[in-house]
């Protein structure tokens, strides 16, 4: 088992996930079971599924748990897009959530690429 806590690819979806409840805090309350909800599900799905695989026994289980992860973090990005179109986000911090969406994707993606490499005999 890892430790996911040392993992910086988690690290950076924990601060995100956080940002993203704090962004929507304000969003209209006729949303509260749609955007709000979706967008703070698929935020804080990518450290959850980072948390999940590193758990996991094989490797192989570990590099599915982050895919998944890596498709949350992009229905993530969508819904910041979205939220910034509908006028729910300023676009000043759908700009710093974005930047912090792809500092994640970056991180995400050397460590999916790590365990690849590991994995492959």
């Amino acid at each position: 088992m890892r430790d996911y806590a040392k993992i910086q690819a988690w690290k950076l979806a924990d601060d995100l996930a956080v940002a993203i409840y704090q962004a929507t805090k304000s969003f209209p309350r006729e949303e509260i079971y749609g955007l709000t909800s979706q967008l703070r599900r698929a935020s804080y799905s990518v450290p959850a599924n980072i948390v999940e695989g590193s758990a996991r026994g094989s490797k192989k289980d570990y590099l599915h748990f982050l895919h998944i992860s890596r498709g949350s973090l992009s229905e993530t990005q969508y819904f910041v897009h979205l939220s910034c179109r509908l006028g729910y986000l300023l676009d000043a911090d759908a700009e710093r959530l974005n930047a912090q969406i792809h500092q994640a994707f970056a991180c995400l993606h050397g460590l999916i690429k790590a365990v690849e490499r590991e994995t492959s005999p």
